[in-house]
């Protein structure tokens, strides 16, 4: 899978041992930045990410910053792009197969990178349940509110 990551500078340091594990589990990673921990601000990192996904170039994206929320307010802003704060596995795992989930916000704040290692392998072995129409309808009515936007 080619995936797409950003960071502001409180998810920089978390963000390093993150693209570390999505190589060593085979994926290809694009990182959009941040590079270092010099301040930026987390909505246009988001912008970046998003503009990957919407334009195909990637299927999913992670976000890291300070708490993952104002990643995922940001991220969520953008036409297209469903995106939750996971900090515990089952999170990151049903928020794909429920929601479609295609950015995943993590808190360098909050979790720690073995945490950080085990969200990522849940949210990348994660499929959206397609067969569920349950599912299906909601992901549908989330699409239309994307739409009306």
């Amino acid at each position: 899978m080619r995936l797409v990551i950003g960071s502001d500078h409180a998810g920089w340091s978390l963000k390093g041992a993150i693209v570390d594990h999505i190589r060593k589990l085979g994926h290809e990673v694009v990182d959009v930045g941040s590079h270092d921990d010099q301040p930026v601000d987390f909505p246009d990192v988001a912008r970046a990410v998003a503009a990957k996904i919407v334009a195909g170039e990637v299927e999913r994206g992670i976000m890291v910053c300070g708490t993952g929320v104002g990643a995922s307010i940001a991220a969520n802003k953008m036409k297209g792009i469903r995106a939750a704060v996971c900090h515990d596995v089952h999170s990151a795992h049903q928020s794909v197969e429920h929601d479609d989930v295609n950015v995943m916000c993590i808190g360098a704040q909050i979790v720690g990178p073995w945490l950080a290692t085990d969200l990522i392998t849940a949210y990348l072995q994660a499929r959206f349940a397609v067969e569920d129409e349950d599912f299906r309808r909601r992901v549908e009515k989330l699409h239309a509110m994307d739409a009306e936007a």
